[in-house]
């Protein structure tokens, strides 16, 4: 990337503020950060052009929606430069397409995904939950970023699965963590908390306090009954 001009970063969107080092309710803040304020924010839109590869690569996957009669502007959301990197956000009914066409287009081939992230924004109404899948390609040497949001109401998120299979765990361990379900995934079950867990432990809005640990015959407290800060 060194050397390759891009426009200025888009203008973020503030969609809250937030107390404490974590920012959840009805646990305590045992950080004891409990003084940190600051803003939540979100990136907004990037104009084109964009600088460097980045406006080749758009162009390159609209023509390859097109050519699969896919409307590009219903499947693109949007994009955004930030510090000199591309995410597009994607509409999520429409993943799996773009995918392939990002996978096996000519001009595109982006032969990796490295993986699927959540993120929690609980402020971000009606697009609570949001899956990240940074993609590589090997072929061009070439980086994008994908992103899905869907509701917490409705969390649901068609699997890459079949597109690139390693994404099996990582698929895995984001719904274990975050509740995102990812349709059409063969078994997707919790990969690291047990089967019988409540809940979903990276959420924001997931208690910070935790359950007892029995340790050489000693039970250890959960953290938020362990002292307080003020």
């Amino acid at each position: 990337m060194s050397g390759i001009r891009h426009r200025p970063d888009s203008e973020p969107e503030t969609i809250t503020t937030r107390a404490g080092l974590f920012g959840a309710d009805g646990s305590g803040d045992t950080s004891g950060y409990g003084r940190l304020v600051r803003e939540v924010e979100l990136g907004g839109t990037t104009q084109p052009p964009f600088g460097g590869y980045f406006d080749d690569l758009l162009d390159a996957l609209r023509t390859g929606l097109a050519r699969r009669e896919v409307n590009p502007d219903a499947a693109i959301e949007k994009a955004q430069v930030h510090v000199g990197e591309l995410t597009v956000f994607i509409t999520r009914e429409y993943l799996p397409i773009v995918a392939g066409v990002l996978r096996d287009d000519p001009d595109l081939r982006f032969e990796l995904c490295r993986g699927v992230s959540g993120v929690h924004y609980p402020d971000d109404t009606g697009r609570e939950l949001h899956a990240v899948y940074p993609l590589q390609s090997i072929t061009h040497n070439r980086v994008v970023r994908l992103e899905v949001c869907a509701p917490d109401a409705d969390p649901h998120i068609p699997s890459l699965c079949r597109v690139y299979p390693t994404n099996d765990w990582h698929e895995r361990e984001t719904y274990d963590f975050f509740g995102i379900v990812f349709d059409g995934h063969h078994s997707l079950t919790r990969i690291e908390m047990p089967d019988d867990w409540e809940g979903h432990p990276q959420r924001k809005d997931y208690p910070l306090g935790g359950v007892p640990v029995e340790y050489k015959g000693a039970t250890v407290a959960p953290p938020d009954r362990r002292r307080s800060y003020h």
